[in-house]
C-alpha cells in the first residue's frame, strides 16, 4: 500500500526530476532558476521551466505567472563587502494575492515537504507580490 498523496496535508509528492534538476542548479551551475508547479493530476510537484545561468532575476521574475502559484529556486551570485564571489539558493513561495484560494492551499500545505526535498537552500521568501521578492530583498538577505 503506498501512502504517497494519501492526505491532503502531507502534501504533493515531489518528481524525480524535480530533484534532479535542483541538483543541477546548486551543483553544476547549469540553471540560475527553477520554477516549479504542482501537477495535480499527477499529484507531485514538477519542473515547469528553467532558466540558463545567463538569465537575470528579471527574467526570474517575468516567468513567474500573475495569477497563480509557483515554487522556485534561484542562485543569487553576489558580490561580498570584502570582494568574495558568493552563491546563495533562495527558495522562494510565489502565492500572488489574487490567486485560486484553492491553489494558495494547495501550494501552502504541500511546502515544507517539498522544500524538504531540496537540501542546500540558504533563504525562503513567500512572496504575494513582487515587491515581496524585489531584488533588492534578495540582495539584503543574502548580505
Amino acid at each position: 500500500m503506498s501512502f504517497r498523496g494519501s492526505n491532503a496535508s502531507s502534501g504533493m509528492g515531489v518528481a524525480e526530476h524535480s530533484k534532479t534538476t535542483y541538483l543541477e542548479l546548486q551543483r553544476k551551475k547549469v540553471h540560475r532558476y527553477v520554477i516549479f508547479k504542482i501537477d495535480e493530476k499527477k499529484k507531485e510537484v514538477v519542473v515547469e521551466k528553467t532558466g540558463g545561468p545567463a538569465e537575470s532575476y528579471e527574467d526570474f521574475t517575468s516567468a513567474l505567472p500573475e495569477n497563480d502559484c509557483r515554487y522556485a529556486v534561484y542562485d543569487f551570485d553576489f558580490v561580498t563587502a570584502e570582494n568574495c564571489q558568493k552563491s546563495k539558493i533562495f527558495f522562494i513561495a510565489w502565492s500572488p494575492s489574487v490567486s485560486r484560494i484553492r491553489a494558495k492551499m494547495l501550494y501552502a500545505t504541500s511546502k515544507d515537504r517539498f522544500r524538504r526535498e531540496l537540501e542546500g537552500i540558504h533563504y525562503e521568501i513567500q512572496a504575494t507580490d513582487p515587491t515581496e521578492m524585489d531584488l533588492e530583498v534578495i540582495r539584503e538577505r543574502a548580505n
